[in-house]
């Protein structure tokens, strides 16, 4: 423990970069230490087979901070995101498809071949969505009000609820429908097509091992417009040379500004002296000592194994048990030799620059989540494909592509004691057979596949039960409480304890969000006022 430093990050994923950065900027020595051999977490591009390569986990951008993209100057290294020409594609069980995205005029042009009504009611709906989240995403830069910090709680809780203090009744009322109903109540409020409900539902369940019929849903439909893609909100695109380009120049940023990092470092124990941490120790034995530990894996993982927990009060492990996660998330990476062909819309396309949704509608979603609960995974699961290699030929060899094969509902444990090892190439057949049903010749463009079943992604990120959100979005894990009340600002119950990942305001999806948030709060406690204002 010769080199003390002012702090040490437990992961290297996106937030933890983040946070990074935002310390050393600050003045702070700051080392991260990562389990893998390459920094990025679930956000990293790969070779998955010869000549080939894919975001491996995370796979589309849209939630990234606008700020943390200006701060640490992503655009001037290289980021460069290109926006989809429609959001989604939704081909129908009837040979029919729906598109939507485009524009406004478009989509409505698109939902009337559904039902009238819908197109009328479109823009109504997506001004009352967009009312909310434009107070909720206000709210993703400001660390919560945290119970228990007496007036301090109540200047912060008071700033924090008068942007919801301002809205008018009706969308007061949106917002309890968002946080309380499941997704396919509050969506048939607005719509009578199956198909519309679908392409809106799908955001519902991303991530989300539960049915669109869970009350509480409709806010992770909710999460998923907060973003913007080159200051258009609400969209989403593929950055060129997957997602690993942005922790890769986040951490070439972080190392010009300082940072320390090591790679196949994987951390053992939150080290404890009385009543403050002390540092770390890794697998190797070496410890590092550092006056602030900031964990940027998730909560199971962070107090489950890493700290003790003798350090640890009662009620708060009582509590931490019983946090929810596990994400029932199934991730596959295939390389083709062809683009697919689907029987509604074969010839190429806009639809092949979108997101393929395989999910006709919510009763679909909800026997696909039934399915998982008794049978370990759905027979007809819910499947998102992308095929970046369409706008970035870096991926793959001329005139082949890779797809991302985003799954859901597959139990993050399976039943009757069976193992993920054992089953998961028959549920990947599962999900081929599912994209074979409306893309004749799927399955033998496949010139290779990457399998990651929720116990894979665990393996290779850390990430309990396949939970991308590293904890269920829902309202009792939610702003204060995330991870649990009272310790919803970043802060451990360990002094010198912090958190600054996806298990934390405002949860899942690469934001940064988390960890520029943490930062500031470490600057703030840390008694920085000057380099606290600029956080």
């Amino acid at each position: 423990m010769a080199t003390r430093y002012d702090a040490v990050i437990i992961g290297a994923g996106h937030n933890g970069l983040v946070c990074a950065f935002y310390l050393a900027r600050a003045g702070l020595k700051v080392r991260i230490v990562e389990r893998r051999d390459v920094v990025g977490g679930a956000a990293v591009t790969e070779e998955f087979h010869p000549g080939f390569r894919n975001s491996v986990a995370s796979y589309t951008v849209s939630l990234l901070q606008p700020k943390v993209i200006r701060d640490m100057r992503l655009e001037e290294h290289g980021y460069t995101v290109i926006e989809r020409p429609i959001s989604n594609f939704l081909p129908q069980e009837d040979g029919g498809y729906l598109k939507l995205g485009g524009g406004l005029e478009r989509t409505q042009a698109e939902f009337r071949k559904f039902s009238k009504h819908d197109a009328d009611t479109l823009t109504a709906y997506y001004d009352a969505l967009e009312g909310v989240a434009s107070v909720l995403r206000d709210l993703a830069l400001k660390s919560p009000p945290n119970v228990g910090e007496g007036l301090r709680t109540l200047i912060s809780g008071a700033s924090q609820g008068w942007g919801m203090a301002r809205l008018d009744l009706p969308a007061k009322r949106d917002i309890l429908d968002l946080f309380t109903k499941s997704a396919s109540s509050f969506l048939g409020q607005w719509f009578e097509s199956e198909a519309v409900k679908a392409a809106f539902g799908f955001d519902a369940v991303v991530g989300n091992y539960a049915s669109p019929d869970t009350p509480g849903s409709a806010y992770v439909l909710l999460h998923h417009v907060f973003g913007e893609v080159n200051g258009n909100k609400g969209a989403w695109g593929h950055v060129i040379g997957g997602m690993g380009t942005i922790t890769q120049i986040m951490a070439k940023v972080c190392r010009q500004a300082g940072v320390d990092i090591s790679l196949e470092a994987p951390v053992t124990q939150v080290l404890v002296d009385g009543d403050e941490v002390a540092g770390v120790r890794l697998e190797s034995g070496e410890e590092i000592a550092a006056a602030r530990v900031i964990a940027n894996v998730g909560p199971k993982l962070l107090y489950g194994k890493m700290l003790d927990e003798s350090h640890q009060p009662e009620d708060f492990r009582l509590r931490m048990r019983g946090f929810k996660a596990g994400g029932g998330t199934f991730r596959m990476n295939v390389a083709l030799s062809e683009l697919p062909t689907f029987t509604a819309l074969p010839q190429p396309g806009e639809h092949h620059r979108s997101g393929i949704i395989l999910a006709p509608t919510l009763d679909y979603m909800d026997r696909a989540f039934l399915d998982a609960k008794t049978e370990g995974w759905s027979k007809k699961p819910i499947v998102e494909m992308l095929i970046p290699s369409t706008v970035d030929d870096s991926l793959a060899p001329a005139g082949q592509h890779v797809a991302s094969l985003f799954c859901q509902q597959f139990a993050p444990e399976l039943p009757d004691g069976r193992d993920w090892d054992d089953e998961e190439d028959a549920a990947a057949d599962t999900i081929i057979d599912t994209v074979e049903a409306v893309a004749p010749g799927f399955r033998a463009s496949i010139l290779g596949r990457q399998v990651l079943s929720p116990k894979g992604l665990y393996r290779k990120f850390g990430l309990v039960g396949g939970d991308i959100m590293h904890g269920h979005m829902s309202l009792d894990q939610l702003w204060s409480a995330r991870p649990v009340l009272g310790h919803g600002a970043y802060r451990g119950p360990v002094k010198g304890l912090y958190m600054c990942g996806a298990g934390t305001h405002p949860g899942g999806g690469v934001t940064g969000a988390p960890g520029h948030n943490c930062a500031r709060e470490v600057i703030f406690d840390r008694g920085n006022w000057r380099r606290f204002k600029g956080v």
